[in-house]
């Protein structure tokens, strides 16, 4: 961990070398000649920037059961996530080398970090409560799968972490939610739970439902010995204060991580600040493009102004870019971060290159938006002229979902009927919202509000961006733009 602070840019290099010498007899190796990259300016030369679109060949010929395409010996496992504007879903590739270099690398660091931080935690007196998703057959290749990171990690940890952890194996892997939810809930009940990992929009169902079959008031009566929440996947600061009201223990501790289907990147490693420090040992090669290079599509503009880690400088915004041992080559994943500080490099997480919600793990990006809004109006004659979106969090009597501020240029007859529709287009296109709208239990359907004509020019005039190439944002993570526009 020193070397973190010591000596980042060796370890970065050692990792470069590593990914690249290993994949040099690969498909992707021999077409772009790793066997003579010895350094990273040479392989900026010879390897584009890639987006999913441009690797999703590769993948479909490695789901298919070939080997050494990109990364070397046969991929069995893909972690399904949010799609592209092509496809419902994509598919990423975790090797063996990643599960273990990266996923279970940076889970390890986790524990580590805080138990450097917290000398006397009881964590290992009980049980950790894990979240997990599901998977299903590959294409019915042997012993092949596809399904939530979550469930991938879970099938594939050392049988050890089975002694420390609840729920067990079969109830973790259970696809349909509700049912999952309940038996958690049943087999945690009475267990000491000290410590959880999960996405908070998940975790927070499964303990309200904890709650509920206990009879207690809050957890800290249900779990006394209960520590700290591990967490990530999404921001946990619109949900930090619904935790502290339903734990209700001051010495609880809160711990973000920054991982995703692509890899493990970044851990809270300082409880008194927000900056993750950037895992640099893994299986990851990082490089950084400044939002400057990046259009509002999310596509890049400027090769030439992307850096290796070195290359950046504290305050300025990123889109990340990674080279993997799970077969991302110069990946263009879709987050922006902005560096706090350089040795060790510490950053926050600050977006998205393009529009998005993901405030409950739904992924839910413009081009879902525009297909779902398409479909609406095709169905009930109706047209759009302006819109947003925006999460609506999780309150008393208040169950999360998206709220939508439309303005009509000719309106629908039933706005009802146009919810729906949107709303069932939307998981049509997303795997990801279709799962969190399962049976309405982590999201309700979208709600619309009519917005009067005029509304939004009101809005862009009282903001100085009338006219020119000023835009309204069509989806927001945050209330802020919509909560001024419904103020107008």
């Amino acid at each position: 961990m020193e070397r973190h602070f010591n000596e980042p840019e060796m370890l970065q290099r050692e990792v470069f070398n590593r990914l690249v010498t290993k994949a040099k007899d690969t498909l992707f190796g021999k077409e772009h000649d790793f066997e003579h990259i010895f350094h990273y300016e040479l392989f900026r030369k010879r390897v584009p920037v890639s987006t999913y679109e441009d690797l999703k060949g590769y993948i479909d010929r490695m789901r298919h059961g070939e080997k050494d395409i990109l990364w070397p010996g046969q991929v069995k496992w893909y972690a399904k996530s949010s799609g592209t504007t092509n496809d419902k879903s994509k598919f990423i590739p975790v090797s063996a080398d990643g599960l273990k270099r990266i996923h279970y690398a940076g889970g390890a660091d986790v524990v580590a970090f805080y138990l450097q931080n917290n000398r006397h935690s009881k964590l290992f007196d009980g049980k950790a409560l894990i979240l997990g998703g599901s998977h299903s057959p590959n294409y019915n290749l042997p012993n092949s799968l596809v399904g939530d990171l979550s469930a991938i990690l879970i099938e594939n940890i050392n049988p050890f972490v089975n002694l420390i952890r609840v729920p067990d194996k079969h109830t973790a892997l259970i696809s349909d939610f509700e049912k999952k939810r309940e038996f958690i809930a049943q087999q945690c009940l009475h267990a000491n739970v000290t410590n959880l990992s999960g996405v908070p929009s998940w975790m927070m169902s499964v303990l309200m439902r904890v709650i509920e079959l206990s009879g207690k008031r809050y957890l800290r009566d249900v779990w006394p010995n209960l520590e700290v929440f591990f967490h990530g996947g999404i921001s946990f600061t619109p949900y930090r204060r619904a935790y502290e009201k339903l734990i209700l223990n001051e010495d609880m501790n809160y711990m973000e991580t920054y991982n995703a289907s692509e890899g493990f990147f970044g851990i809270q490693n300082d409880p008194e600040s927000p900056s993750m420090l950037l895992m640099l040992d893994y299986d990851v090669f990082y490089e950084f493009a400044p939002m400057e290079a990046i259009d509002d599509e999310g596509n890049l503009t400027d090769p030439d102004a992307v850096v290796p880690l070195e290359g950046v400088k504290i305050g300025t915004n990123y889109a990340m870019i990674l080279s993997t041992s799970c077969g991302l080559w110069r990946y263009m994943i879709g987050d922006t971060v902005r560096f706090t500080s350089i040795r060790p490099y510490k950053f926050v997480i600050t977006g998205r290159t393009k529009s998005f919600i993901n405030a409950f793990g739904e992924e839910l990006i413009v081009d879902n938006a525009e297909k779902g809004l398409q479909y609406a109006c095709e169905q009930t004659g109706a047209e759009v002229s302006e819109y947003t979106a925006a999460p609506v969090f999780r309150a008393e009597g208040i169950v999360p979902h998206h709220q939508w501020l439309i303005e009509f240029s000719k309106e629908p007859d039933d706005i009802e009927k146009f919810a729906d529709l949107l709303d069932k287009r939307l998981q049509e296109l997303n795997s990801d919202y279709e799962a969190k709208r399962f049976k309405d239990i982590n999201m309700i359907r979208l709600q619309i509000v009519k917005a009067r004509q005029g509304q939004f020019t009101e809005w862009l005039a009282s903001k100085g961006k009338l006219g020119g190439q000023n835009k309204v944002p069509r989806l927001c993570n945050s209330r802020q733009h919509i909560d001024e526009l419904l103020r107008i």
